[in-house]
């Protein structure tokens, strides 16, 4: 079960995370209908990832700080954190040793 604001957006998503959706869609139009093994599609798009160009791999870090920048304007939005530290009481009981 989920914790926390239900409300809450998502967090931001790093440029590899965005290589490997844009990887997944590719390979979702190609073949719909056969299910993925996230194993070794992982590992093809990791290897895959380190051999991009820099023109596609800029394209991909424009899209992460899009996002970062969308994501940071939400969080304002949602307002301050709730909880944190609870606050100490000076005349508390003490536990026994």
């Amino acid at each position: 079960m989920a914790k926390g604001d239900p409300k809450k957006p998502k967090g931001k998503m790093s440029a590899d995370a965005f290589f490997v959706q844009t990887c997944r869609e590719e390979q979702k139009k190609k073949n719909p209908e056969v299910p993925v093994n996230f194993e070794e599609f992982s590992k093809k798009c990791s290897k895959r990832w380190k051999m991009v160009s820099g023109k596609e791999e800029s394209k991909v870090d424009e899209m992460a700080k899009a996002d970062k920048a969308l994501c940071d304007r939400k969080m304002k939005d949602n307002g301050p954190a709730k909880g944190g530290k609870k606050k100490k009481i000076p005349n508390a009981h003490k536990r026994p040793p």
